[in-house]
């Protein structure tokens, strides 16, 4: 899904996608991460966040919520949100879950959470968007998602992605009237 994201991004002439991920979280407070991924992209660093003109952020759905790699993530941004770092850049959200239930929508409201304590404005997919009254794998108003199923098989439906070139190149447009003005 970040890679269609992006793809929507980089429609937008004059945007540039960068994909990160965040290192995953270990109950043993021994255990280090590579500061390199073996795959996959880099992991996200705060001068990401600085850098940025908007940010679309994806993870999947624990029980109905952001991983707990995502919110470590941003439990860490403290010195970002006393700086305003990221006040008044647009954000959007994605998530993908097992089922098909599985807590798609409090996954993308959780996600904005720190999104707004942080000053950002929220991009989500309006109903002009067709695929969002045809979809049955995903996608809603609130961000794109996917139902990959229990063992990840599923693939993206056409809706789902189209949904999410739709989020990538609405976010991007954004941040250009934005930096506009």
């Amino acid at each position: 899904m970040a890679d269609l994201i992006a793809q929507g991004i980089e429609s937008v002439a004059g945007c540039t996608a960068r994909i990160r991920t965040v290192p995953a979280v270990s109950a043993v407070c021994e255990a280090v991460q590579s500061a390199i991924p073996a795959d996959g992209a880099p992991y996200v660093e705060l001068a990401d966040l600085t850098e940025c003109a908007g940010i679309a952020l994806g993870s999947p759905t624990r029980f109905g919520n952001m991983s707990s790699a995502m919110k470590y993530f941003w439990d860490g941004t403290i010195a970002d949100w006393l700086s305003g770092t990221l006040n008044g850049k647009p954000a959007c959200v994605f998530t993908s879950t097992g089922s098909l239930h599985g807590g798609q929508e409090s996954t993308l409201l959780s996600m904005m959470l720190p999104l707004l304590h942080h000053g950002m404005l929220i991009v989500g997919l309006p109903y002009t968007q067709p695929a969002l009254m045809s979809t049955s794998t995903g996608g809603t108003p609130y961000g794109a998602s996917h139902w990959s199923g229990a063992d990840g098989s599923k693939v993206i439906s056409e809706e789902s992605r189209q949904l999410a070139i739709a989020l990538g190149a609405r976010l991007a447009s954004t941040a250009l009237q934005l930096n506009k003005s």
